[in-house]
């Protein structure tokens, strides 16, 4: 191009600038007039070949033409990048007039909360956690607890099975067991929480899948004194210092002899209320001394060891504590529910 185009160039240029939209067009125009290839700076070629007095006047002109273009491609990038930055802020407005979302914790369910507080109490007795698996065998579940295959307990014990050797546990008393074995004859103090699995149509008090803490406590002169003393130690620190306890007879397969155990009620001492129903008393778990047979089968002298056993209901313990009339709420996951826990973690 010769240099007496500059002018056209530099008014194509000023009209290409006015006419540019976003920041591509400012890097397309940027490249068409001020590349090294463009036409205005392949006019600085031409220059060498002026004599010393015109090329000073035709680099002036040349340069004049540069420097006009670069300062308008600059204000018009910064208009752009003005606008653009405007309506990018536009769009990410946030209305602050707006209420807030709420991201509160929940509640920690009540299920947890009796299991946590139940192993500190025992914990703090000097029991050990010990944990099984929930797919047992019928060995460690009913035979090695004294419930052989023609017992009429296993009527009240009907689980899921997963073959005919294999089912869901029904109590957590299998880990009593496998204790034992474990042990190999010595001395016992333990609990064994955790769910557990029995055949029940689910309405407010039963549920097919339920939670239990188990103790066992073997050694040299154990009696059922050692039973009464724990157990009401227990019912003091879960319930209140002013609980008492009592022990009615009955039967498992496991314990011999074997107790109810009742407390007095904490909602009305012991006088008689709607929650005891005139009682004054609540049954909360069951229990009794080791049956000379387990103590045999899983290798204890019963001659030289001896040993209670206890079990008890998580969901009765927290359905007692915090007033909940339906077993069901512990499972269903409503979030309301949770919410009334959130100052009992």
């Amino acid at each position: 191009m010769e240099l007496a185009n500059l002018q056209e160039l530099l008014n194509s240029a000023l009209k290409d600038i006015s006419e540019a939209k976003n920041s591509d067009d400012i890097n397309n125009i940027r490249n068409a007039y001020l590349s090294k290839k463009s036409a205005l700076m392949s006019m600085f070629s031409l220059l060498g070949k002026m004599d010393p007095e015109q090329r000073k006047e035709a680099g002036k002109e040349i340069n004049d033409v540069k420097v006009a273009i670069s300062e308008k491609l600059e204000e018009k990038q910064k208009d752009i990048l003005a606008k653009e930055l405007e309506e990018k802020l536009n769009k990410e407005k946030i209305d602050i007039s707006l209420p807030g979302r709420d991201f509160s914790l929940g509640g920690k369910n009540p299920f947890h909360i009796i299991i946590d507080e139940m192993t500190d109490i025992f914990l703090g007795m000097g029991f050990e956690v010990c944990n099984g698996p929930e797919v047992e065998t019928d060995n460690y579940n009913f035979e090695l607890l004294n419930i052989p295959r023609d017992h009429p307990a296993r009527d009240m014990q009907d689980t899921f099975y997963i073959d005919e050797n294999t089912l869901l546990r029904t109590h957590t008393s299998p880990v009593q067991a496998r204790t034992m074995e474990r042990k190999g004859g010595k001395p016992i103090k333990m609990i064994a929480p955790g769910k557990t699995y029995r055949r029940d149509d689910d309405d407010a008090t039963h549920s097919h899948q339920f939670a239990q803490i188990e103790g066992l406590v073997i050694d040299k002169d154990i009696n059922i004194g050692h039973l009464k003393a724990t157990l009401e130690l227990f019912a003091r620190k879960m319930f209140g210092e002013g609980r008492e306890i009592r022990l009615r007879s009955s039967f498992f397969p496991f314990t011999e002899p074997s107790v109810e155990v009742d407390i007095s009620c904490m909602n009305c001492g012991g006088k008689g209320c709607s929650m005891c129903k005139g009682t004054g008393w609540i049954e909360i778990l069951g229990g009794g001394m080791v049956h000379p047979n387990v103590l045999k089968m899983n290798g204890y002298d019963p001659d030289k060891y001896s040993g209670f056993a206890f079990g008890i209901g998580i969901e009765r313990v927290a359905m007692l504590r915090y007033g909940i009339d339906d077993i069901r709420k512990f499972y269903t996951n409503d979030v309301r529910f949770l919410h009334q826990f959130k100052k009992k973690i």
